[in-house]
């Protein structure tokens, strides 16, 4: 049994003030739910307000419409915003990929065995190498080449199949190619991209080797969503692994794999359980 199979999720924001926790437990008290976790948080330097709150309606008959229209109008009073998440439910995602499979396989594995509430409804590649992995999970795979001079018309292309999907979150899972900045604030907010941890040094190709020639102690990986400045989104989980001296260069690679693939499903389940909030240029995020 998951753990949200009877737990519903609520995540709200709003300005800094005054009740802004009781204005959600009073309501829930009213309407019969019981709270089985609550996290929240005040920045005192942006001032707004982030809470979180999983319940279980010990009442029958709840209906989340009329659930939702309620809360809503108590809210308003406090300028929140709310999102409500039912019990169950699956979060329809695309993942982009490009040659290296390890993140893409640890996604599929994880979906496949229900770890990750997601339904990966397609995987969109530059490169056909992949297909055969989709296809083994019956999963669409759609093949979009691109160059400096189609890059418009395949992020098009990307566009129609995200939008077909009813995707509600984009998964960069190692695609290596740069997004144009009508791409990125279109997917502002629901793109989770990976990358190793050892940027800004050591750019370009062949990173772990650089590391290795300059002798780094550590190696690792960050996922953050996606914005218009390369590689510098909002981060959301970062991982990190020590190496030493008898460490060789695809010694670093394969830890690097690694970690990137935890930090990356770390980073998908957060998001997909509503514990990441988007706070200016940086993030709040209620662990588990």
């Amino acid at each position: 049994m998951n753990r949200y199979d009877d737990i519903w999720i609520m995540a709200a924001q709003c300005p800094s003030r005054l009740g802004t926790v009781d204005v959600v437990t009073r309501f829930l008290k009213e309407r019969g739910c019981y709270i089985t976790e609550q996290q929240s948080f005040d920045d005192r330097l942006s001032g707004r307000f982030f809470i979180r709150t999983e319940f279980r309606p010990e009442e029958a008959g709840f209906d989340a419409a009329v659930f939702q229209t309620a809360f809503a109008e108590r809210a308003a009073e406090f300028g929140m915003s709310f999102e409500l998440t039912p019990p169950g439910r699956l979060m329809p995602v695309v993942i982009m990929v490009s040659k290296a499979d390890h993140c893409l396989n640890d996604l599929l594995y994880r979906y496949r065995t229900g770890q990750l509430p997601i339904e990966i409804r397609a995987i969109v590649s530059n490169h056909p190498d992949l297909a055969s992995l989709a296809e083994w999970h019956g999963i669409p795979y759609h093949h979009f080449p691109i160059t400096a001079q189609t890059k418009s018309e395949q992020e098009a292309l990307v566009r129609e199949v995200i939008d077909a999907s009813g995707a509600e979150l984009v998964i960069l899972a190692r695609y290596m190619q740069v997004l144009s900045s009508e791409m990125c604030t279109r997917l502002s907010g629901r793109a989770i991209n990976i990358h190793h941890s050892l940027l800004p040094g050591f750019k370009g190709a062949r990173p772990y080797h650089q590391a290795y020639e300059k002798g780094v102690k550590l190696v690792g990986a960050t996922a953050h969503y996606i914005n218009d400045d390369l590689d510098e989104g909002p981060i959301i989980t970062q991982g990190v692994e020590p190496v030493g001296h008898a460490d060789y260069p695809e010694d670093l690679v394969a830890k690097g794999r690694d970690i990137e693939c935890l930090t990356l499903a770390r980073a998908v389940a957060l998001h997909v359980e509503r514990r990441v909030f988007l706070n200016t240029s940086r993030t709040v995020i209620f662990e588990r």
